[in-house]
């Protein structure tokens, strides 16, 4: 891929990126209150405006710190199509970004240029159309499978399938960068055994921290370069 400059980049990619991801992911907000709409109309339903806002607000208290750390983490992996693909189709941390991150492998791309917004694009749109049919499979004949194989083989499926995708992920980004896996996975670890914070403190320690140590690491290295 020949590099372009940032102007004509933000013209022909980020600007159209940005429209069509903007109204997609604003319809899909839209119209995912369609169903609670319908119900109320159609049964003249409505909750109280106070159990609703204590609804959300259990909600928001789970995962609240997710609307901030999620886009920033991922966004390096992503890139901004891969962000808002991944934010419609879901799946992020256990399909999407492991998706576009061995796209970025196998192409020898570095995260951050313009040939991985491409690459990851077409990394996490193969991982959506593969997701959509193995879905659509499962939904007919995944209960059926699981119910025939051995309890432990299933209890397996079912308890250690995400880990083991999550784990992948890391291992394979801890390998390029020990020293910042290291700490994301050793300061989580300390902090729950001496402190017990709150997930959500979990999940900001190590993705924020990862990438002030990240910063700190790319800082030197240039600045060993100069010299």
């Amino acid at each position: 891929m020949n590099y372009t400059s940032p102007e004509e980049f933000n013209k022909i990619w980020n600007k159209p990126v940005i429209r069509v991801g903007m109204t997609t992911v604003l319809l899909a907000a839209l119209f995912s209150f369609a169903p609670v709409v319908w119900l109320c109309i159609s049964q003249r339903v409505l909750p109280p405006i106070g159990q609703i806002l204590q609804s959300w607000a259990l909600v928001a208290a789970s995962f609240g710190a997710l609307y901030i750390v999620e886009p920033i983490s991922y966004y390096s992996v992503l890139g901004l199509s891969g962000t808002y693909l991944s934010f419609l189709s879901g799946n992020i941390g256990n399909m999407r970004v492991p998706c576009a991150a061995m796209a970025l492998e196998a192409t020898n791309t570095t995260p951050g240029t313009q040939q991985a917004e491409v690459v990851s694009t077409l990394g996490i749109t193969g991982s959506i159309l593969v997701n959509i049919f193995f879905t659509t499979l499962a939904a007919f004949i995944g209960a059926a499978l699981i119910n025939v194989l051995p309890p432990v083989i299933a209890d397996a499926f079912k308890n250690y399938s995400a880990p083991a995708i999550f784990g992948a992920a890391f291992g394979q980004f801890a390998v390029k960068y020990p020293k910042i896996a290291v700490f994301s996975l050793g300061a989580p670890v300390l902090l729950k055994l001496f402190f017990n914070p709150p997930a959500f403190v979990l999940i900001v320690v190590a993705v924020f921290g990862s990438i002030i140590l990240g910063r700190f690491f790319y800082q030197q290295e240039k600045k060993a370069e100069a010299k």
